[in-house]
């Protein structure tokens, strides 16, 4: 309706004496003067009204930490990270080196070389294969080195009272087991 509305109005004559003044008394900017220098807005995007006592709609909580691209074996299915989205594969993948990876998780190397990935197992984009164990190798030594940088020498301090403690441990032991023995004559 507003469209018909609109034509009508561009169609129907306007008075002599509504007509703007000239255009030498009445300052335009360039964007006016040229319809396609207008800035054009992106479109809204639609959205649904919240219902009333709806709850709020929930997103998907990180830990901040965005996962490697690569494949992962994960409930006995490949799944692929690619540029932060996760999905499991539909069919099998070739990597860009030539290396094939089939849906159960069976990697086959350009060298025809074929490895069964185990649950957690990881194959990065260029076909480099890492175990869980190593991840998690990794990670602990990362996590110690974190550790490290920002509690210098606590480590350190943490193991000699340790050792003290031990010895102490020791030492209350052995004289236990002497007044053991003397009462015991």
């Amino acid at each position: 309706m507003l469209v018909t509305l609109e034509s009508q109005a561009q169609t129907q004559p306007t008075p002599a004496a509504a007509t703007p003044a000239p255009a030498a008394t009445t300052p335009t900017s360039p964007a006016t003067q040229n319809p396609a220098a207008r800035r054009v807005l992106a479109p809204r995007r639609v959205v649904a009204p919240r219902r009333a006592g709806a709850a709020a709609p929930t997103r998907a909580k990180t830990n901040g930490v965005m996962a490697k691209d690569g494949l992962t074996l994960q409930d006995g299915r490949m799944v692929l990270t690619e540029l932060g989205r996760t999905a499991p594969i539909e069919q099998d993948k070739r990597l860009l080196n030539g290396t094939l990876i089939t849906t159960k998780g069976q990697v086959t190397s350009v060298e025809g070389a074929t490895t069964q990935l185990a649950e957690g197992d990881y194959v990065s984009l260029t076909g480099r294969i890492t175990s869980k164990r190593e991840m998690v190798e990794a990670d602990s030594v990362r996590k110690l080195v974190a550790y490290d940088l920002k509690h210098p020498g606590k480590r350190k301090e943490l193991e000699k009272a340790r050792e003290k403690a031990e010895k102490e441990r020791e030492k209350a032991e052995k004289e236990a087991a002497k007044a053991k023995a003397k009462a015991g004559r």
